[in-house]
């Protein structure tokens, strides 16, 4: 009996890659880049911070203390935003997945844990030192990945990861720093030395562009943004549980969870309405969209703070107006409604309707706070509308497209019959 040459040929064995390898830079133009289980677990951690600023934001804005809240709220979401940030670009460049990556990664993730605990010290009496600490851990984490790429590289290319390690080392002395110096300095300080962290990707790149891909950037961003939204959902749900088992008042506390859903589910919609890898083309491109981020991330965050405070509201818990209290939920849509609009939207639509829609809807939006408890379901409502106007404009500019397209096809085919 003839033997099957199929069978009798060697089987190719799975070999596992070596738990340490050179970082060498991914493919630009690499296919089906997608986020990574690592990344994944990183941005569910980071998350946690998120969810930690925005509560201690809820409390102060609930108490009236506007300043003070937003002052911390902005110093602990630089923090988290721009750790977050820079190790997803670098990530998108470096990615090598063995161990030493993977170790560095994790204690990227401990770093802003750490940070996560001292958010309600520098809410409650300015201490930075334990979201100083926590920073700083992850930035060095981040200094020795990009020692790690300039010891694989040559070149220009080298030069750039060692640009990259030395200003960000230099930030982070900058940092301690910081901490030894009179309290009455920091008003001065933190914002130059956020100045000195947003101009060191600038600088290292000056020359030379890092081979991030500009589809797992868009993608990175995007989930980040879906789980914020997701962490906005949940905070509303537990206020108004809350809400719920404490006073009884469940009447009170539906327009503001209607409103809320309508906000998070138009703002879910808005952000992934188009995609926007095709407009990620270089650097120039990048850091603005990608600097601007702050004000989406930040943004979607504090809808779901603006939504603890309108419940407390609801029920008579908070110490301010109704309106101030829609405020703190109708002014981070209107922001962030801009913001992707200005990031995302108008890359994409054509026409003076198509692209007012936003501005216009964030000015509505706006001008519900002066509506006070109903001014929440009414923001919901103008989403809403602004989705559905959105939807109809694109099936319209779909639909005319097919029949230009039908028509040119149409008018071709008649000319190929006559002219044979």
């Amino acid at each position: 009996m003839a033997s099957d040459p199929a069978a009798a040929a060697p089987r190719a064995h799975h070999v596992d890659p070596p738990p340490v390898r050179r970082m060498v830079p991914r493919d630009r133009a690499e296919p089906h880049r997608v986020a990574t289980p690592l990344e994944l677990f990183f941005d569910l951690c980071f998350v946690v911070a998120v969810g930690q600023a925005g509560r201690e934001l809820a409390h102060s804005l609930a108490a009236g203390h506007y300043g003070e809240g937003l002052r911390g709220y902005a110093i602990a979401f630089f923090a988290i935003w721009w750790a977050w940030m820079n190790f997803t670009w670098f990530a998108s460049a470096y990615d090598c997945d063995d161990v030493p990556y993977r170790i560095t990664t994790l204690v990227q993730i401990a770093g802003v844990l750490i940070l996560a605990a001292g958010v309600p010290r520098l809410f409650a009496t300015q201490d930075l030192r334990l979201s100083i600490a926590g920073y700083v851990v992850m930035r060095l984490a981040m200094v020795t990945q990009w020692l790690r790429a300039a010891a694989a590289e040559q070149g220009e290319a080298r030069r750039v990861a060692l640009r990259y390690a030395v200003g960000i080392g230099l930030c982070q002395i900058g940092w301690v720093v910081v901490l030894l110096l009179p309290a009455a300095a920091r008003p001065v300080l933190v914002p130059l030395g956020v100045l000195c962290e947003l101009a060191v990707p600038v600088v290292a790149e000056l020359r030379m562009q890092t081979s991030w891909h500009p589809h797992h950037i868009a993608e990175r961003y995007g989930l980040f943004t879906l789980i914020v939204l997701g962490e906005t959902v949940a905070a509303a749900t537990v206020a108004v549980q809350s809400a719920v088992d404490e006073h009884e008042e469940l009447g009170r506390l539906v327009p503001v969870a209607v409103g809320g859903l309508l906000i998070c589910f138009a703002a879910w919609w808005i952000y992934f309405a188009r995609p926007v890898h095709d407009h990620l083309r270089s650097n120039r491109q990048a850091f603005a969209w990608g600097y601007g981020h702050y004000l989406v991330f930040g943004s979607a965050a504090a809808i779901g703070t603006g939504l603890e405070v309108a419940v407390e509201s609801a029920v008579h818990q908070a110490e301010i107006s109704p309106a101030a209290a829609t405020a703190t939920v109708t002014v981070p849509t209107a922001v962030y409604l801009v913001t992707v609009w200005y990031l995302h939207s108008r890359h994409t639509k054509r026409g003076v309707v198509a692209q007012s829609v936003a501005p216009v809807g964030a000015l509505l939006v706006l001008a519900c706070t002066a509506l006070g408890g109903p001014g929440v379901l009414a923001a919901g409502l103008v989403c809403a509308l602004m989705v559905a106007t959105g939807v109809l404009i694109h099936s319209r500019e779909s639909r005319n497209g097919r029949e230009s397209r039908n028509g040119r096809e149409g008018r071709e085919g008649r000319e190929g019959r006559a002219g044979s």
